[in-house]
């Protein structure tokens, strides 16, 4: 039983587990630099839109001016009723059938104008009653004022025409809360507009609406109160029989245009947020598939650094056809090649300490044996050994110097086009003037289209030409004297390709690949300890290093008398990318 009642209970559970990692995984990129300047990016950009559709909203400037124009006709129509109620026939219209024949087009009929020269003041006890019945349906504030610019009537004043619930006084001043409103509400309202004064009631010329109303033009404006509120008011001549009478103001109240304003305001918020929540979502998740790669290549590059294992992996995102992808691939490959170096310089450290240790093992001996030598000729073939491995260690330290530094050189210094008839030109000179300590020539042949072919490749001519000399030194050593040494030089395909050719006995089968190792030798022919067996491996890296290959082979010669194949001397062949 308790079972059963615990299974329901886990299940409950797994939603809250499933939020608690995705909670994990967004905290988690919410610590990356590269996340946050994403989503701050995205959201700046939606930020700066929403700002500016709040700020220059066209719904704003097209409610205005259709609340100024619906004030305008207003205003027009609430004038000729206060210029009808203020002659003094009230009851009675009377119309001139003879002055209706002789009105123009444009003109309408006004009544009698036998009192058009008099002055009929507005009478506000007359006034009022027409205007409470047509302010009453609206939220606008009417003001009447002679043609001297002082108020004569205000609907605030009058009863029953309009209330507006006003705040109740207190001595407290606003709270920093609507004190912010306030200002915001300014700064996004105010613009150029200019700020609205509540005047005197002698002052109705300071307002320019009204001032230009009594000179017989009707005028709009637009301004804002000191709690960033819009206000639009009209003003408009009260004329009878062509004469202006006073002028009439109508302006609407503070929170009017603004609760619509406001409303639109909010739904472009609510819109601007839900935009907002999308696009933090979105940038998330693109920032997931950027940031968490980045991450993982810079976890395991450090993990390189500190070699915590032997071997570290980088993560494979070859895959991707992008940056993420091209870095990954970049990464590994540095990293592979880092590795192979790490352990070329581990085997080239343990050969080399394998081979200074014969030359100074057998130094010593010779060193701790000659005070107990007990003749001159003892001593002498002491003093000869000492000798014969003090020059092989300097013969090794040299050439070991030598491989050291190749790598180094070649990346440090450019490749350049180099011409190899030029260069194997000279080397062949060299190589027939010094004899290379032997009496054998060396002579070289270009199959090429013509003299004037250059056999050109892209390296570095100094180390290239070791190579040659290298193969040079080498096949002369192994040629008897009288005997030639032949280069050849040619292209094969997109690639050129140095031949050089000897006498010699050849190579044994099993040293073909072997003569390519470090510290390598085998001459049985010379003595031991004359050859560090470092000039072909060098050649080999130089040779790789330029992205080309090295081999070694024996060319065949007549068969003998048994009729089995012989060996008419060895050849080495040098393949480089052609220019």
């Amino acid at each position: 039983m308790h079972v059963a009642e615990d299974k329901p209970a886990a299940q409950g559970w797994r939603p809250l587990n499933w939020l608690k990692r995705a909670g994990q995984f967004f905290f988690a990129l919410s610590f990356s630099s590269l996340t946050r300047r994403i989503v701050s990016l995205n959201l700046a950009g939606l930020v700066a839109l929403v700002a500016s559709i709040l700020y220059l909203s066209q719904f704003r400037a097209g409610l205005i001016d259709a609340r100024a124009q619906s004030l305008l006709v207003q205003a027009e129509i609430i004038a000729g009723a206060i210029a009808a109620s203020a002659t003094v026939q009230t009851n009675a219209i009377t119309i001139d059938p003879d002055r209706l024949l002789d009105l123009k087009p444009g003109e309408t009929y006004g009544g009698s104008d036998d009192y058009s020269p008099l002055d009929f003041p507005i009478n506000p006890e007359r006034v009022a009653p027409v205007l409470r019945t047509l302010i009453s349906p609206t939220k606008t504030r009417a003001r009447i004022y002679d043609p001297n610019g002082s108020l004569l009537l205000d609907s605030r004043n009058l009863e029953n025409v309009l209330r507006f619930p006003l705040p109740p006084l207190s001595a407290e001043k606003p709270g920093v809360v609507e004190r912010g409103m306030v200002a915001v509400r300014t700064w996004l309202n105010r613009g150029d507009l200019p700020l609205y004064r509540e005047l005197g009631p002698e002052n109705g010329n300071g307002y320019a609406e009204v001032g230009d109303a009594l000179q017989g033009q009707k005028r709009s404006m637009v301004r804002v109160n000191a709690r960033g509120e819009v206000i639009v008011s009209v003003a408009v001549p009260v004329l009878r029989s062509r004469a202006i009478h006073g002028a009439l103001m109508l302006s609407t109240q503070g929170d009017d245009i603004d609760q619509m304003v406001t409303a639109e305001r909010l739904a472009i918020l609510k819109v601007g947020g839900v935009a907002a929540a999308v696009m933090i979502m979105l940038s998330l998740l693109l920032a997931s598939t950027i940031a968490g790669p980045v991450r993982r290549l810079a976890d395991s590059a450090e993990r390189v650094r500190r070699r915590i294992k032997t071997r570290v992996e980088i993560p494979d995102f070859t895959r991707r056809r992008d940056e993420i992808g091209h870095l990954s691939g970049a990464l590994r490959d540095m990293t592979n090649a880092l590795y192979s170096r790490i352990e070329a310089i581990e085997m080239f450290a343990a050969d080399v300490a394998h081979e200074l240790k014969n030359p100074l093992t057998s130094l010593r001996s010779a060193v701790e044996t000659l005070p107990l030598a007990r003749n001159e000729n003892s001593r002498a073939r002491l003093l000869e050994v000492i000798e014969h491995d003090v020059k092989r260690l300097d013969r090794l330290i040299s050439d070991i110097s030598d491989a050291s530094r190749l790598d180094a050189e070649l990346q440090r210094q450019d490749a350049i086009p180099v011409d190899l008839r030029r260069l194997l030109g000279t080397l062949v000179s060299v190589a027939n003037e010094t004899k290379l300590g032997h009496d054998v020539a060396v002579e070289a042949r270009f199959e090429g289209r013509g003299p004037t072919d250059t056999f050109a490749v892209t390296g570095h001519d100094s180390r290239l030409g070791q190579v040659v000399s290298n193969l040079l030194s080498n096949a002369q050593s192994f040629s008897e004297a009288g005997s030639k040494v032949r280069l050849t030089c040619r292209r094969v395909r997109g690639e050129i390709e140095i031949v050089v050719d000897d006498d010699g006995p050849g190579i044994r089968d099993d040293a073909l690949e072997r003569i390519f190792e470090r510290f390598y030798t085998d001459r049985p022919h010379q003595g031991f300890g004359q050859n560090s067996g470092l000039g072909l491996s060098i050649s080999k890296q130089i040779v790789d290093a330029h992205g080309g290959r090295i081999w070694a082979e024996n060319r065949p010669g007549p068969a003998d008398e048994d009729g089995a194949p012989t060996v008419a001397g060895a050849r080495f062949v040098v393949r480089l990318p052609a220019l």
